[in-house]
C-alpha cells in the first residue's frame, strides 16, 4: 500500500490588493480558513496574513485519485472565507478575494522553515531583511 503526505504553501491576496484585513478581522478569517480546511479533510499548520494577502501552509488529502483538485480546494478556502468576512459586517466593502493565488509544494524538509516564515508575515512585511536571515 502507498502512502503519501503532501504540503503546499498557499499565497492569495485581496482584491486589487485593498488593505482590507484589519487586526479586528484577522481571527475571524483565520478561524475561517482553519475550519473549512479541516471540513475538507485537510489540516493547517500555519496561517496569517498581513493588510493585503494571507499565507496558509496546509497539508491537503492525499487519495488516490485525489478527492479534490488544488484549485478546488483552495477555492473553497477562499469562497467560504470571503463570505464570512462579508456576513460579519466589520467591513464596509464587498469583500473579495483576486481570483489568482500561489502554491508551492513543500518537503518534509523545508517545512518548519515554510511554517515559521508564514508565522512571521507581519515582522517580514515590517522589515524584510531582518526575518530573512532567521529563515535562511
Amino acid at each position: 500500500m502507498s502512502h503519501y503526505l503532501l504540503f503546499y504553501h498557499f499565497i492569495w491576496a485581496t482584491k486589487n490588493r485593498q488593505p482590507w484585513i484589519i487586526p479586528e478581522l484577522e481571527s475571524q478569517l483565520f478561524n475561517s480558513i482553519r475550519s473549512k480546511v479541516s471540513g475538507l479533510d485537510g489540516r493547517v499548520l500555519a496561517v496569517n496574513a498581513c493588510r493585503d494577502h494571507v499565507h496558509l501552509v496546509a497539508s491537503v488529502p492525499p487519495s488516490i485519485p485525489p478527492s479534490i483538485s488544488l484549485s478546488n480546494f483552495i477555492g473553497q478556502v477562499k469562497g467560504t472565507s470571503s463570505l464570512r468576512i462579508n456576513e460579519s459586517g466589520l467591513l464596509r466593502v464587498i469583500f473579495n478575494w483576486q481570483e489568482e493565488y500561489g502554491v508551492f509544494s513543500l518537503d518534509e524538509t523545508s517545512l518548519s522553515a515554510c511554517i515559521f516564515y508564514t508565522e512571521k508575515q507581519k515582522e517580514h512585511h515590517a522589515n524584510p531583511l531582518e526575518i530573512r536571515k532567521d529563515w535562511e
